[in-house]
C-alpha cells in the first residue's frame, strides 16, 4: 500500500525501526475496530466530564475516519512487536492526534487526550475481542449456514439414492447418498453452534481496567460506558469484564474461540476429503460423484480435471489448525497481570475467521452446488457388495453368512447367487 504523508509520530517511527520482522502489519479489521474503540472512548470521556467537549468531538470524528476505512496506510507497525500491542495503540493515538491538529487546529496530546482513561493493556485485548466477534457474527456464521444449507439440499435430493457405505476404507453395508450428506450437513451445523457458543467470552471486554485491571486513571463508569457505545455501533451485547484481572492477565476466551475454529476446520477437512475421494476417477477411482469441472487440471495431461475447490479448502484447514497452534502458544505468554502475545493472536484469529468464511462460500458455490451423483456406478457397487451378507445373519447366523461372503468373493459372484446355490430359502431372499 502506497503511504501518504505520515500522520504518526515518534513512537510509531521507533516501532517501525525496532521491528523489521515480517513486513506484515495488523489486520485491517483490527485497525478499524481499534479506531472505533477510540471514538467510543472519547464520547465516554466527554459524557463523564473527563474531556473537553470540543476536543472530545474532534477526537471522535478523527477516530471515525479510521474506523470507516480511511487512513489505513498510516499503520505500518509489524505484528511481531511488543506483546501488549503498545506500538499499535500508540500508532493509533498519534494518527488521531495528527488528524485533530490538522483538521480542527486544537491542542491535543496522543497520550493525555486520545488515550485518556485507557492503556494498551485493556484497549488491545478489547480490540481483539470486538473485531473477532464482529467478523464471526457478520461473516463466518452466515457463510457456514449457507454451506450447511447446500449440503442439506443435496441430502434431500439424494435421499433415495442407494450406495455402499465404507468403514476402515473397506466395503460396509448399504446406505443412501442422502444419508451420507446429511452427516456432512450436521457436522457443519455442529461446528457453527460450537463457534457461536464461544461468542459469550468475546463479548466480555477488559476496557476500563487500564494498566493491570485496577482501573487506575479511568473514571469508574468509563468501561461500562464504552461497552454500551460499542454495543450500539456493532449490534452485539458487549459488556465490561466481570473480573478485570482475569480479563487482562489471560486470553482464555480467545483460545476457546480459536479451538472452535480448529474444530470447524477438522470437520470441513473431513467433508472436503470425502467428496474428493468419492469423485475420484473417472476410470480408476470411486467415481460415485461427478464434480463440476472448473479449470484444466494438468499442464501436461489433456482432459484431466482435478477437485481444485476441495484442495483449496483442505489447505485452508491446514492453515487454520496451524494458526490455532500459534494462538495456543501465545496464550501461554500470560505471565502475572498481562498476556504478551496479543498481536500475533489477533493476526492469526482474524485470519482463521476470514479463511473459513471464504472457504465455506467457495465450497458451497463452486463445489457442492454443482455436484452430481453417478447413480449407475453407485448401483453397480451395491449389486457387487459382499456386505449384503449382513442382511442374512438374522436368518442363518453370522458364521454361515460369512462363509457365503467368502465364497462369493472367491468365485466372483454376488451374495444372492451363492445364497441360492447354498440352498437359502427363496422366500427369505425375495424378502431381502
Amino acid at each position: 500500500m502506497r503511504r501518504s504523508t505520515p500522520l504518526f509520530g515518534t513512537q510509531t517511527t521507533q516501532a517501525v525501526e525496532n521491528f523489521p520482522i515480517s513486513d506484515t502489519v495488523m489486520p485491517v479489521e483490527f485497525i478499524q475496530v481499534l479506531g472505533a474503540i477510540k471514538s467510543c472512548c472519547s464520547e465516554a470521556n466527554v459524557e463523564l466530564e473527563e474531556l473537553d467537549a470540543a476536543l472530545g468531538d474532534a477526537i471522535f470524528q478523527s477516530a471515525k475516519k479510521v474506523s470507516d476505512g480511511s487512513r489505513l496506510d498510516q499503520f505500518p507497525v509489524d505484528i511481531f512487536q511488543t506483546g501488549s500491542g503498545t506500538s499499535t495503540n500508540m500508532n493509533m493515538n498519534e494518527v488521531i492526534a495528527s488528524l485533530v491538529k490538522s483538521n480542527f487546529d486544537l491542542d491535543v496530546h496522543p497520550n493525555d487526550h486520545v488515550n485518556k482513561g485507557q492503556s494498551s493493556n485493556d484497549v488491545i485485548p478489547t480490540a481483539l475481542h470486538v473485531s473477532s466477534a464482529v467478523q464471526i457474527s457478520s461473516n463466518l456464521i452466515p457463510a457456514l449456514k449457507k454451506l450447511q444449507t447446500g449440503l442439506e439440499m443435496k441430502a434431500g435430493q439424494w435421499k433415495d439414492v442407494k450406495k455402499l457405505g465404507r468403514t476402515h476404507l473397506q466395503d460396509a453395508t448399504e446406505m443412501t447418498l442422502g444419508q451420507e450428506f446429511s452427516g456432512y450437513a450436521h457436522q457443519v451445523k455442529k461446528s457453527t453452534q460450537r463457534i457461536a457458543q464461544t461468542m459469550d467470552g468475546l463479548l466480555e471486554l477488559p476496557i476500563g481496567g487500564t494498566a493491570i485491571g485496577t482501573g487506575i486513571n479511568a473514571h469508574p463508569e468509563f468501561g461500562s460506558c464504552v461497552c454500551e457505545k460499542l454495543s450500539n455501533q456493532y449490534g452485539l451485547l458487549f459488556r465490561r469484564a466481570e473480573n478485570a484481572f482475569e480479563a487482562q492477565s489471560a486470553r482464555d476466551a480467545v483460545l476457546h474461540t480459536s479451538a472452535s475454529l480448529r474444530s470447524c476446520a477438522v470437520s470441513m477437512r473431513k467433508v472436503a476429503n470425502d467428496i474428493r475421494f468419492l469423485g475420484s476417477g473417472p476410470r480408476a477411482g470411486l467415481n460415485e460423484l461427478k464434480l463440476k469441472p472448473l479449470q484444466p487440471g494438468s499442464s501436461i495431461m489433456p482432459g484431466k480435471v482435478n477437485p481444485v475447490i476441495c484442495e483449496s479448502v483442505l489447505q485452508v484447514c491446514c492453515q487454520v489448525i496451524g494458526n490455532d497452534t500459534a494462538i495456543l502458544e501465545a496464550t501461554n505468554l500470560s505471565n502475572f497481570e498481562l498476556n504478551v502475545g496479543m498481536p500475533v493472536m489477533a493476526r492469526n484469529l482474524l485470519e482463521s475467521i476470514t479463511l473459513l468464511t471464504n472457504a465455506s462460500i467457495a465450497f458451497e458455490e463452486k463445489c457442492i452446488t454443482g455436484l452430481e451423483a453417478n447413480e449407475k456406478q453407485l448401483k453397480e457397487y451395491c449389486d457387487r457388495s459382499l456386505m449384503i451378507a449382513t442382511r442374512l445373519t438374522p436368518y442363518i447366523g453370522y458364521d454361515r453368512a460369512a462363509e457365503i461372503a467368502k465364497r462369493a468373493e472367491a468365485e466372483g459372484k454376488s451374495i444372492f447367487e451363492i445364497a441360492r446355490i447354498e440352498g437359502i430359502d427363496q422366500q427369505i431372499l425375495d424378502q431381502l
